[in-house]
């Protein structure tokens, strides 16, 4: 992409998002007690969504940086306080629901999305990222959190839903209950596969980095012993997911497959087995799914490994790298597919705007700053080409040619398009926390 085109399609991306990001905002109604944020497209009009919605705040912080409107930073901060109030606000027992559905007036006693499951423990719940929600908004605010205040407990039993009901205790890695609310909706690792069988690389991840804004969340209430018992935990999950996800074979990082028979070691000689009982608790599932760059997002990679990621992963062409960012299923798996889906969404090779940003953010954060440019430029002339024909934003794109799959008028994640816009013009940039 030449600097004139380039030219054009940013200040093309930065108008369009000026001009309709309030369409996202929702005000208390029906189910929702607090202001909130939609996914955009008239899919998602009324449902306030865990990741997205914490996706969708550090795009509207890199807008209001780079606008650099107090008012307008104090009104995005309603709408992103309301999203983490409002999932918290439904927490039962330490779960939370992945989506509210908001239809008006609807009765929160017979609303399916934020009824408690009759055993909330085997179900999925919300991705552990409203620590890093509430994480960003305070640090926005200088390290004001006394809006959280009343319920940093229900935030505090939602990560005991994680650690203490979805964890394995042979490798210290949780785990995804079922195949339902995933991040990827049809990974492999995960999608149609036994419940609690996969110990899904993101779900780790994320729930590291979840830890880790726990421990500046109690620093901020003034509660350090709060944050070193989370700390406590950061450091298990890095550790076993260094052990147990790093594939030095391949140079990446996998799901594991936690669906073994149940560990023991044989009593007497007679037993099956006696001479030699299995000694490893889960085995790698080497799947190439674009998850397994989150290492480095979460700086969990060593450099060495980051290296190998890059050079045999990242910039391969038969597997991740595209034209137009990241597929995030490798072309080389067979589960590969392009065809439009919904319910479930296809993670099987199309371009989500979201990944290709977090897949940027780790090479970044490891010094790849060549491949993080080629990979900011072809993700706003992605954003850019979908504006200027249809005016308007997709959910997903086709790898090669960045023909658009789904959903017209999706905004959400993709405004994180103005994160690297900021980067590479070397301004100011909202990063996740």
């Amino acid at each position: 992409m030449n600097d004139t085109c380039s030219k054009r399609y940013s200040q093309l991306l930065r108008t369009h998002i000026a001009e309709h990001y309030q369409s996202m905002f929702r005000e208390p109604s029906g189910v929702l007690e607090y202001p909130y944020i939609v996914p955009g497209s008239d899919q998602y009009a009324t449902s306030l969504w865990d990741w997205d919605s914490w996706a969708t705040s550090i795009a509207l912080r890199q807008m209001v940086m780079d606008g650099g409107d107090v008012q307008e930073q104090r009104d995005t901060l309603k709408y992103s306080k309301g999203c983490v109030l409002n999932l918290l606000s439904y927490s039962r027992c330490g779960w939370v629901p992945i989506v509210i559905v908001n239809p008006p007036n609807k009765d929160p006693e017979t609303n399916l999305t934020i009824r408690l499951p009759d055993n909330c423990h085997v179900v999925n719940m919300a991705k552990p990222v409203l620590a890093q929600h509430a994480a960003l908004i305070v640090r926005s605010e200088g390290g004001d959190a006394e809006w959280l205040r009343e319920a940093f407990y229900p935030l505090q039993q939602f990560l005991g839903g994680y650690l203490h009901h979805r964890r394995h205790a042979g490798t210290g890695l949780v785990f995804w209950n079922e195949d339902g609310g995933l991040v990827g909706d049809n990974d492999p690792c995960t999608f149609n596969r036994p419940n609690g069988s996969s110990g899904a690389i993101f779900l780790n991840t994320f729930l590291y980095k979840e830890l880790t804004a726990m421990v500046y969340l109690a620093e901020c209430l003034k509660q350090p012993e709060i944050g070193e018992h989370f700390q406590r935990f950061a450091d298990q999950i890095k550790a076993s997911i260094l052990e147990y996800c790093w594939d030095e074979r391949d140079g990446f990082f996998y799901s594991v497959d936690l669906n073994l028979k149940k560990y023991h070691t044989p009593k007497s000689s007679g037993e099956l087995h006696h001479g030699n009982p299995c000694q490893w608790p889960c085995l790698i599932q080497r799947i190439g799914v674009w998850t397994g760059f989150l290492p480095m997002w979460a700086g969990i990679a060593t450099p060495e490994q980051a290296g190998r990621m890059v050079k045999e992963h990242y910039l391969n062409e038969r597997t991740f790298k595209a034209d137009f960012g990241v597929r995030t299923l490798s072309k080389m798996e067979k589960m590969y597919d392009l065809r439009a889906t919904g319910n479930p969404s296809s993670w099987l090779g199309p371009v989500w705007g979201i990944s290709n940003y977090l897949v940027f953010r780790g090479l970044v954060n490891y010094g790849y700053e060549k491949e993080a440019r080629a990979l900011a430029l072809a993700t706003i002339r992605l954003f850019g080409r979908d504006v200027e024909r249809f005016g308007a934003m997709h959910e997903n794109y086709i790898p090669e040619t960045g023909e658009p799959i789904l959903n017209r008028g999706f905004q959400n994640w993709n405004y994180l398009v103005l994160n690297m816009l900021a980067w590479i013009e070397g301004r100011d940039v909202a990063m996740e926390f």
